[in-house]
């Protein structure tokens, strides 16, 4: 159980951590380290960052439709700036809220993807033209789809960690029923992983312990249990963020830079690197490249479900003021106050939250 003054603060900074990562590694995103590297070098910034980027070179450049990339620098943040990693997050409640609570099903899943979902990518974008040809949920993340082990479906499983505080293998069903309509095998697992992650991160106060927790809740013989194993063995041993890029190269030589298991071990060598401090993990996943933006962004919310407000600095919430943008069908922003207080709202049916 988890005290309910206690949720709100941790799923404030959850939230607020998966979107200052985001928005960190946003700029940057599909960059090599050595490209990052030499960027900050250029704008004169201390390195790994210690706060958002100051400058982009594709400055008017659309992102996500309603946004520029200079949006996502430090002079312009106005808000959470649009992203499919914020997007998403915000889909999951809506999934809920439409469908049936905390026990939606595929169908929901599938009417909240055809009503909201516009700009998407990979097996995302696959399956929903699949929906929109009239192929079955059930069938729309098999048919023609190469992508169905990239990190896709994990970037959007955060909230069903929020919903589930606590209720670990609630939020892996929830996540899997998400992952479902696009991704298959190791796609579908990074998703009930690292939802029973931040699920777990609610109560044990610690995200070595939640890291751990999450395995329970994949299959043991799987290849990303391995490679967290892998992640996990050396957590006192990666050094720095290029050895942490290297090592993850090295073992899975000429795997997609956005694929599941290869990306996940990154969050996690991220959040090995940076123990207590959120400023070093966000910033040292960035530097690590590969999906940058999606990695911080999942290792922010799981640090913020660990560890709360208090451990991270106002710089990197203070630019969002109480607003995050979107570039879903609806409306293109929301309040993030009332965005959480949607989720309590959920969670609160979940009954792992007291008093």
């Amino acid at each position: 159980m988890i005290k309910l003054a206690d949720y709100r603060n941790k799923l404030k900074a959850a939230f607020l951590g998966r979107a200052a990562g985001c928005t960190l590694g946003a700029p940057v995103e599909g960059w090599t380290v050595t490209q990052m590297e030499d960027y900050a070098k250029q704008l004169g910034l201390e390195y790994p960052l210690t706060d958002y980027w100051t400058d982009t070179p594709y400055a008017d450049n659309k992102r996500y439709i309603l946004q520029t990339f200079k949006d996502y620098t430090k002079p312009y943040l106005n808000g959470i700036p649009c992203d499919d990693d914020v997007g998403y997050t915000l889909l999951s409640l809506f999934i809920a809220e439409e469908g049936k609570g905390l026990d939606f099903t595929l169908e929901d899943v599938k009417n909240a993807w055809l009503k909201y979902i516009t700009e998407c990518y990979t097996a995302e974008r696959v399956a929903l033209d699949n929906l929109l040809k009239g192929i079955p949920a059930e069938k729309a993340g098999e048919v023609d789809n190469p992508y169905d082990e990239l990190i896709g479906a994990d970037i959007r499983c955060d909230g069903y960690g929020y919903m589930a505080p606590g209720n670990m293998e609630l939020a892996a069903r929830m996540a899997e029923t998400d992952a479902f309509i696009s991704h298959r095998k190791n796609g579908i697992y990074g998703s009930k992983y690292f939802a029973s992650v931040i699920s777990s991160a609610f109560v044990t106060n610690d995200v070595k312990t939640s890291l751990y927790e999450g395995l329970k809740y994949i299959p043991e013989d799987c290849e990303l249990a391995e490679g967290i194993k892998w992640a996990l063995d050396i957590w006192d041993n990666v050094g720095n963020y290029r050895n942490a890029a290297k090592l993850v190269d090295e073992k899975y030589p000429g795997m997609h830079v956005v694929h599941t298991i290869n990306n996940a071990c990154l969050t996690i060598f991220a959040l090995a690197i940076g123990g207590k401090d959120f400023t070093k993990v966000i910033a040292n996943c960035v530097a690590m490249a590969h999906d940058c933006d999606c990695t911080a962004a999942t290792a922010g919310s799981i640090f913020g479900a660990a560890y709360g407000m208090d451990y991270i600095e106002e710089k990197w919430y203070k630019p969002f003021g109480n607003l995050v943008n979107s570039f879903f069908n609806g409306p293109d922003h929301y309040e993030i106050s009332d965005i959480l207080a949607r989720y309590e709202k959920m969670a609160l049916k979940s009954g792992t939250i007291s008093g």
